[in-house]
């Protein structure tokens, strides 16, 4: 199974992952989503986040922006990060699935993004 996390904000995906207002999660088999959760952002504190979602069993993570710290420990989890993404939350995941979703690679090196 495979499990995606996408960063948030009112069903949209966020621009800024720590700063997100959910995380959509999805359970996915055969790449068809069989359950879907969110889960609330319980903070934005510099390398909690990515530990947090990897302690939940994320997979890969899909976000708008993101800052290179969090990049590398989601590396470091083997978590796939896909970032530079846009729209609706299941409709990213649902591009993923089909191959279509490709990060940008761009990450944030400024805390506004």
């Amino acid at each position: 199974m495979l499990k995606i996390a996408v960063a948030t904000i009112k069903g949209m995906v966020a621009e800024h992952f720590g700063y997100c207002e959910n995380f959509m999660i999805f359970d996915v088999e055969n790449k068809e989503i069989i359950k879907s959760e969110v889960v609330a952002n319980p903070g934005h504190k510099p390398g909690f986040l990515p530990n947090f979602l990897a302690d939940l069993g994320v997979n890969v993570i899909i976000s708008g922006g993101m800052g290179a710290k969090a990049v590398n420990i989601f590396n470091d989890k083997n978590v796939e990060v896909i970032i530079g993404a846009l729209g609706d939350g299941e409709k990213v995941v649902k591009e993923y699935l089909s191959g279509t979703l490709k990060s940008t690679g761009s990450v944030c090196h400024q805390h506004k993004c």
